[in-house]
């Protein structure tokens, strides 16, 4: 396995829409373990390929406490949504920066496990929201990009601010 590179916004790949799966192989599998261990490593509670260049539909979530009950879909679809609510969201590709975000409070998601076989998840909470997140990632969007645009401009210049001080 592998740790991979988490692209950080601005990053215009993170604008990049992901395609579809069209055959659930070893390769899949193997990408699904590293951006696995990607993950807990950075540490978070999700990841989406997008996040580490690859443009595939696919992402990775453990939101549970022990951060071992780890959730792979492939070609994940919201079918459905109720509710709103307002939460705290962070992000591996937008570091040390956390903001309010209005998303569905549950939704219903269908998608294809490691093994190729369809499954359907009823979520809520922290799930519901994280799901909601990976799945902006596969089609190009990042969470920040729900902000007003003076927060958008000021998160950018301070990660931009970060980057040069680290180089």
């Amino acid at each position: 396995m592998a740790i991979l590179t988490i692209l950080r916004y601005p990053d215009p790949r993170l604008h990049t829409i992901a395609s579809p799966v069209a055959h659930v192989d070893d390769g899949i599998r193997a990408l699904i373990r590293n951006m696995a261990e990607t993950m807990y490593a950075a540490p978070g509670v999700g990841l989406a390929a997008t996040q580490v260049n690859v443009h595939k539909r696919v992402i990775v979530m453990d939101v549970s406490e022990n951060h071992d009950q780890l959730i792979a879909l492939i070609n994940p679809e919201i079918i459905a949504s109720e509710g709103v609510e307002e939460h705290e969201e962070g992000c591996l590709s937008v570091p040390g920066v956390f903001e309010k975000v209005r998303r569905a409070e549950r939704v219903t998601a269908t998608a294809l496990d490691m093994n190729g076989e369809p499954v359907k998840i009823d979520a809520d909470g922290l799930l519901a929201i994280c799901i909601q997140h990976e799945i902006d990632h596969l089609n190009g969007k990042v969470f920040v990009e729900y902000l007003s645009q003076l927060k958008q401009s000021r998160i950018k210049n301070k990660l931009k601010k970060h980057q040069r001080e680290t180089l």
